[in-house]
């Protein structure tokens, strides 16, 4: 069996982690999105406050899996 598979981009932000980002991206569209099966980061960023990191901002692609018919 094949599958189509659609590719949105989203962006994840977190004051802890880079990696904290990108599961709170995956976590917040994984609850309005089905069939998540993969990611791809395409840009990591950020936001300076004061001099020090105020939060990391993660840019994704996130690709699901389309339902079958």
């Amino acid at each position: 069996m094949s599958h189509v598979y659609k590719v949105i981009d989203i962006v994840g932000s977190s004051p802890s982690s880079i990696e904290d980002a990108i599961q709170q991206a995956i976590a917040r569209a994984s609850d309005t999105v089905n069939n998540v099966e993969w990611f791809q980061v395409d840009q990591v960023r950020g936001h300076v406050e004061s001099g020090k990191v105020g939060h990391y901002q993660v840019a994704i692609k996130l690709g699901f899996r389309l339902d079958d018919k």
